[in-house]
């Protein structure tokens, strides 16, 4: 291996790890305030994809059906729990708007421009507004009842909801694979590498949406109400920040950047139903490096796993997989060491 080689390999890790990045801090800002292994992560990053692939062919995407199934199933849910706790007719209302005639806005207004195929970010708007409105329905429906349940119950329920939406992804887009167009064709020469243009909008989107987070949870009443119930729920909740709110808010920006991501890598790689899974895992391998639990250590370790897997696909490429996930249990092992096990109560 030459120098050129080595820059060409750490060019496409670098490309790879700054869409890890974004998984890996989505899983790490899920988990510090619900306490949620958020496998289904990849999925998002997979419905993204898909949906903006359908669109392109003037399809109406499978992820408007699956929007109005979980905003139906959001408001049967609040309405039995209105009956039952004996809600105000304006807290219904208002529960009601947030939750399903928004979701079903953004589902209508899909289905009815979809077909007349509108300019790409148009469709890419559509798209992230689609899947991001599933984030807190997904909430709702499947985790915010058991908010209070240990963290082994929340990965069961998360194992179940992953194995659900893949199927769900099959039935709506079917087993082929989609790769969209890249939404800039320009391509730059420097020394040995060539910098296409969707690899500048990758490092580009990725770096403006750290950055915008990092506002957020800086400069937002928000984002600090997020970082408290991050750091203490019990405090945050005793302070009048409401666990439901910040679960619901953490799941709609991992939906958001699960789209973005999806959008960002579909131009680069063919996208399956199920490709999700493994784009998640990677970015889980990140964020255990980061305890789940630093921004900046997810960070540095999609990097990584980025790096490795670019490496690992040179020397062998049938095992890039096996090495990628084997690098866990070194990981593992050091994080039992500076982070040892406490047993919850």
């Amino acid at each position: 291996m030459d120098f050129t080689i080595a820059a060409i390999l750490g060019l496409d890790g670098l490309t790879n790890g700054a869409i890890y990045a974004l998984v890996a801090l989505a899983l790490v800002l899920v988990f510090s305030v619900t306490r949620v292994i958020f496998i289904p992560q990849g999925e998002f990053v997979a419905f993204g994809a898909l949906t903006l692939a359908a669109l392109q062919l003037g399809k109406v995407p499978g992820t408007v059906w699956l929007l109005v199934m979980l905003a139906v199933a959001g408001a049967v849910l609040d309405t039995v729990q209105a009956i039952r706790e004996r809600w105000a007719f304006g807290r219904i209302a208002r529960r009601q708007v947030g939750a399903v005639v928004v979701p079903l806005l953004i589902a209508w207004v899909t289905r009815w421009l979809a077909p007349q195929q509108p300019p790409l970010l148009v469709q890419v708007l559509l798209t992230l507004a689609l899947v991001t409105a599933m984030g807190p329905l997904l909430y709702r429906v499947a985790y915010r009842a058991l908010s209070g349940a240990s963290v082994l119950t929340l990965l069961i329920v998360s194992v179940g909801v992953h194995f659900a939406l893949t199927g769900i992804g099959l039935v709506f887009f079917g087993a082929e694979g989609y790769r969209t167009p890249a939404f800039w064709d320009a391509r730059f020469d420097a020394g040995p590498l060539s910098f296409t243009g969707q690899t500048l909008i990758i490092f580009g989107a990725s770096i403006a949406l750290i950055a915008a987070l990092f506002l957020f949870f800086e400069r937002t009443l928000a984002g600090k109400a997020l970082r408290a119930t991050s750091v203490n729920r019990t405090g945050a909740r005793l302070m009048g920040i409401s666990g439901d709110a910040a679960g619901s808010l953490s799941f709609t920006m991992a939906a958001f950047i699960g789209a973005l991501s999806g959008l960002l890598i579909s131009p680069s790689t063919t996208i399956y139903y199920d490709t999700g899974f493994l784009i998640g895992l990677k970015g889980f391998v990140a964020a255990v490096f980061a305890g789940l639990a630093s921004f900046p250590m997810a960070l540095a370790g999609a990097i990584g796993v980025g790096l490795i897997e670019s490496f690992g696909s040179f020397w062998a490429s049938a095992f890039k997989e096996v090495i990628v996930f084997t690098v866990i249990l070194p990981i593992l092992l050091w994080r039992s060491f500076v982070d040892p096990h406490h047993e919850e109560h």
